[in-house]
């Protein structure tokens, strides 16, 4: 401890085998107090504040009956819904593996695979009235190119809401610095009464990520 009292960083002391990346990766999780309070509070990541404090300011999740939780892994963002609306019936869809989750159907599949909208919709009774989307691409290390391929996936979500969701819903999805792109918000001010950006205190400051906050769906066309 030092002469404050405080803690000092913790620092790697064995970082054989890794790269400077990874170990500054380390670090940061050693140090990040929301990953501290995941764990202490059982989320299965820090993400999980991110939501948290999304719905605090916007009142996303309370009183929800039915939500699609796009990227759900490893599962923190479910795991916050099943606190604040634990009536509601929620499915999951990711590439990657998650564990169950009590009261959530949970689909190991490609979003972005033909049969998956229909997949999702069959694991409601019902229209959703939240979608939720913290998927991001893969990056390759191109920023135009980890730009695009994200905002596809964000595109494909909000086409997905607009078909799906139920009138008055809301969708709110991860999108980069810079916001959503033009043509997007463009499409959603279309078809929500209110959008709106935001950057939750637990997104990390060198983070490029925004989210983009779509609420008051005004139904099909």
């Amino acid at each position: 401890m030092s002469r404050s009292g405080r803690n000092p960083d913790k620092r790697v002391r064995n970082t054989r085998g890794r790269t400077a990346s990874s170990t500054r990766w380390l670090e940061r999780q050693l140090n990040d107090p929301y990953v501290k309070q995941a764990k202490a509070e059982g989320y299965r990541s820090r993400a999980a504040y991110k939501l948290i404090e999304l719905d605090e300011r916007f009142s996303l999740i309370r009183g929800s009956k039915r939500v699609v939780d796009l990227g759900i892994a490893p599962g923190g963002w479910t795991q916050v819904v099943r606190k604040l609306a634990p009536k509601a019936a929620i499915v999951g869809i990711d590439l990657l593996p998650t564990n169950p989750i009590e009261g959530a159907t949970i689909l190991q599949m490609d979003f972005m695979a033909d049969e998956a909208p229909a997949a999702l919709q069959a694991g409601l009774d019902g229209q959703p009235d939240l979608v939720l989307s913290d998927m991001a691409a893969n990056t390759v290390g191109h920023k135009q190119t980890d730009h695009l391929r994200t905002m596809g996936l964000v595109e494909a979500a909000a086409w997905f809401a607009i078909e799906n969701l139920e009138k008055g819903g809301t969708f709110l999805a991860k999108v980069l610095a810079g916001g959503t792109d033009t043509e997007l918000l463009a499409l959603l001010k279309k078809h929500f009464k209110s959008v709106k950006h935001a950057k939750p205190p637990a997104s990390r400051k060198g983070s490029s990520e925004w989210y983009v906050i779509a609420q008051g769906f005004k139904g099909a066309e």
